[in-house]
């Protein structure tokens, strides 16, 4: 069984795509596992992810912005972006996770797939987004 870790990256890999190519959620999915579907991943988990942060992004993005200062959306890391809609997800809409575990989670992420800067940025925001959300 993949780990939660492992799926979240799955679901970063997905809303990258979905991201860049302007393709449908189902279509991403059907893709990503056409591509490397053999074996544990993507799992149940990572596609809900995807599936339910696609269909609310609008929605994540809004929160992102608000806690953004002097950084506009579309001005950041396609990379950053996507694991800031995750974090905001599990933060704000998600019931299964943490907020602490949401954060460095996402810090995580940043760090492995992101820039020097990322990690820092991503932790950040995120933050704000919980004390915005009176969740920490």
């Amino acid at each position: 069984m993949a780990t939660r870790r492992r799926a979240r990256e799955v679901a970063l890999q997905m809303l990258f795509q979905f991201d860049a190519s302007g393709i449908s959620a189902d279509d991403v999915v059907t893709l990503y596992k056409r591509s490397f579907g053999e074996g544990s991943l993507p799992n149940e988990f990572s596609i809900q992810l995807f599936l339910t942060i696609s269909g609310v992004i609008d929605k994540i993005d809004a929160q992102i912005t608000r806690c953004s200062e002097h950084w506009r959306l579309d001005r950041m890391s396609r990379v950053d972006r996507n694991i800031l809609r995750i974090g905001v997800y599990e933060i704000c809409l998600g019931d299964d996770v943490p907020v602490r575990v949401a954060i460095n989670e996402a810090v995580e992420l940043a760090k492995r797939y992101g820039t020097a800067e990322s990690a820092a940025f991503v932790n950040g925001i995120l933050d704000r987004v919980a004390r915005d959300e009176q969740r920490l």
